[in-house]
């Protein structure tokens, strides 16, 4: 039994199994080093956090290229002046947080996972911390990354709006999978799996 929050964390590598296996492509999480799995983590992965987990000292420009400077890579300046565009942070990248709206910090998070052109992104309720009209302006980005950037994108949510947005879904009652969802009408969805809890 796994509860869907733990069952993301394991599966972008932030937390370890205690059984099963988990593959990104053809590597098995269970099997790598702590360097190798940060590694993986850092040029593979994307995360996009409900509490935005962005440095407050750092301006959103330095939050979002954090992950590649960490990894002594360089940006790829036209792949970020279009993310940055495509999520309307021209004028906010030196800004701090605590200058920034809510709805803006989840996009910088967003921009933050998107910017290094990971395989995969995982969304841990991304609209968890939002309103009604930020959350759909972060959902509809998701949903954009990979219609038009051809982006998979795992997401975890409690949200049924949130889980419409995705082409397929499984909900999780009590630890296990209760149902598989496929949304046979999807208007350019997520091509990804949505982990969804079931509430009492």
């Amino acid at each position: 039994m796994v509860c869907a929050k733990t069952l993301l964390h394991c599966l972008a590598g932030l937390d370890t199994l205690d059984s099963g296996q988990v593959r990104i492509g053809a590597t098995d999480l269970g099997g790598l080093s702590d360097a190798a799995l940060t590694r993986l983590r850092r040029e593979r992965i994307g995360f996009i956090f409900q509490s935005f987990n962005l440095l407050p000292t750092m301006t959103a420009e330095d939050n979002i290229l954090l992950g590649l400077h960490l990894a002594g890579l360089r940006p790829d300046r036209a792949w970020f002046d279009e993310i940055v565009a495509v999520l309307g942070l021209g004028s906010r990248l030196r800004h701090r947080p605590g200058e920034l709206s809510g709805g803006q910090q989840q996009r910088v998070a967003c921009a933050r996972a998107l910017v290094g052109k990971p395989e995969v992104v995982f969304a841990d309720e991304p609209t968890g911390s939002l309103d009604s009209r930020a959350g759909a302006e972060v959902l509809d980005f998701l949903r954009a990354s990979v219609r038009d950037y051809g982006q998979t994108v795992v997401m975890v949510t409690h949200d049924p709006v949130a889980a419409s947005y995705a082409d397929e879904g499984v909900l999780l009652a009590d630890g296990r999978a209760a149902a598989h969802l496929k949304q046979s009408a999807c208007d350019g969805g997520f091509a990804t799996l949505v982990a969804r809890e079931a509430t009492a």
